[in-house]
């Protein structure tokens, strides 16, 4: 994985840099926001994480340029700023995470994990028994049938059909949907679980709850 760090400070780009190493990715270390928004231009980096006090043109305008220009790569904030209204704006510029300093080593190398893979590309189609679901149509049919779904519902179903075989919590679903939080809760999932249990209940898989631990689909013999 090839993560573009750009912070100003070298003791502590250096430090950062050696710990994300040490998780097995390739790291560029940039000190400014020009010399970042330059290499943006040039390079394709699986996230970038992003100081916002940058000598040059500051971490906001990075993301600002980056979004303008199409760019779709995860950034992640860094910040000793804790004003939510420098959070907020990160975040409407296009950042997709944030994280306060001073931070834990291995809460940045979660959340970098976290981005990279969901910026990863997905497969156009899911499929499990007798269950398709079309991720670019945003369309769901069992055996050729329609099933209609809501927004929140499909969110879920795709998730566990991600992970089909596997056991995913509530909170990873939430954390997977809805990054930086918003309104969904723990009782919510257990609400539109239940309504894919009863809308996919003749395409040949289940959804199980696997007590204290979430839930898992998978197919039915």
């Amino acid at each position: 994985m090839h993560v573009l760090l750009v912070e100003d400070d070298a003791v502590l780009a250096d430090g950062l840099a050696r710990v994300l190493q040490g998780h097995g990715m390739v790291v560029d270390v940039v000190g400014n926001g020009t010399q970042a928004d330059q290499m943006l231009q040039h390079i394709e980096a699986a996230v970038v994480v992003l100081d916002i006090g940058l000598p040059g043109i500051d971490g906001f305008e990075v993301v600002r340029r980056l979004r303008a220009r199409d760019g779709n790569t995860p950034v992640l904030l860094l910040t000793a700023r804790d004003a939510i209204e420098d959070r907020v704006r990160g975040l409407e510029l296009g950042a997709d995470d944030y994280l306060v300093k001073p931070f834990a080593t291995a809460e940045l190398v979660a959340r970098v994990k976290a981005l990279a893979r969901r910026n990863a590309p997905k497969p156009a189609l899911l499929t499990l028994g007798l269950l398709t679901l079309d991720t670019f149509a945003r369309r769901a049919s069992i055996d050729g049938r329609p099933v209609e779904l809501s927004v929140r519902e499909w969110a879920v179903l795709e998730y566990l059909l991600q992970h089909t075989g596997r056991v995913v919590s509530k909170q990873q679903i939430i954390d997977a949907i809805l990054p930086w939080g918003g309104d969904l809760t723990l009782n919510a999932v257990e609400v539109y679980v239940s309504r894919l249990r009863l809308k996919i209940a003749d395409a040949g898989m289940s959804i199980l709850t696997i007590r204290g631990f979430g839930y898992m689909l998978e197919q039915q013999a």
